[in-house]
C-alpha cells in the first residue's frame, strides 16, 4: 500500500477525476438483471464505500464521472460478438434507455457538477466512449477507478487508463465482482501491477484534507 504522502501526491483534486463504473440501479440495484453480483456490491461494502468517495469527491472539488451500460431497446448498435452480451439480452432486467435501470443506484448520489456518460456498446467504460476526451479536457492524471464489475469492466478501464498515460488507483473495496474470493485474486495478481491500490479510508484520508483550486 502506498503512503499517506505518496496517496496524497496522487491525489491532487486539480488533476484527479472519480470514475464509477455501472453502478446503475439494473446492475447493482435491489432489481438487478444480475443479483449475485448486486449482492456482493451490497454485502462486501463496496457499493456504499463508492457512495462515501462521490459525496467525499463532491465536498472536496474531486470531478466524478459515472459510466452508465445501457441498450436502446430495439438493440441497434449494441455488441453481440461475446457471450457475456448475447446472454444479457436473454435476461428479465435489460438495461434500457431511459428507465429506471440505468439510473445511478442508492445510496451513491449524483450532483449538477458530475459528468454522467452512456454507452451502447463493448465491455469498457472508457474506450470507444467520451471519457477519454473528457479527462483529457479536464487536465486528469490520476483516476480513481471504482464500481462493478471486477471480473470484466474494471479491469477494462484500468487498463485503457493506463494505455492512455493516466495512472489509475483502485480503491480495492469499492469494487465487487462475483465470485467474492475472485475479486482480492484479481487485484493482487493482475490491478496491482498496473494501478496504485489502497484502501476506501486511505483514498478518503487524502481527499478530505485537500480542495480543489483551480479546475483546469
Amino acid at each position: 500500500m502506498p503512503s499517506y504522502e505518496q496517496l496524497s501526491e496522487l491525489l491532487d483534486p486539480a488533476t484527479t477525476v472519480l470514475l464509477t463504473v455501472e453502478c446503475q440501479q439494473g446492475v447493482v440495484g435491489p432489481d438487478s438483471a444480475l443479483p449475485e453480483l448486486a449482492e456482493e456490491a451490497s454485502t462486501s461494502g463496496a457499493l456504499a464505500n463508492v457512495a462515501r468517495l462521490v459525496a467525499a469527491a463532491h465536498r472536496g472539488g474531486v470531478q466524478v464521472i459515472h459510466a452508465i451500460a445501457e441498450r436502446r431497446p430495439d438493440g441497434r448498435g449494441a455488441s453481440r460478438n461475446a457471450r457475456l452480451f448475447r446472454a444479457a439480452e436473454r435476461l428479465p432486467v435489460q438495461q434500457l434507455s431511459g428507465t429506471t435501470a440505468v439510473r445511478l443506484a442508492a445510496p451513491i448520489e449524483v450532483a449538477e457538477e458530475d459528468l454522467v456518460v452512456r454507452r451502447l456498446h463493448g465491455l469498457s467504460p472508457i474506450q470507444g466512449t467520451e471519457v477519454d476526451a473528457l479527462l483529457r479536457n479536464l487536465g486528469c492524471r490520476t483516476l480513481i477507478v471504482t464500481g462493478v464489475s471486477a471480473n470484466v469492466a474494471i479491469p477494462n478501464a484500468v487498463f485503457d487508463a493506463v494505455n492512455r498515460g493516466y495512472t489509475a488507483l483502485v480503491p480495492t473495496d469499492a469494487i465487487a465482482g462475483v465470485p467474492s474470493d475472485y475479486t482480492p485474486a484479481m487485484i493482487r495478481n493482475t490491478l496491482a501491477l498496473v494501478a496504485t491500490v489502497a484502501t476506501t479510508d486511505e483514498v478518503l484520508a487524502c481527499v478530505s484534507r485537500q480542495r480543489r483550486t483551480v479546475r483546469r
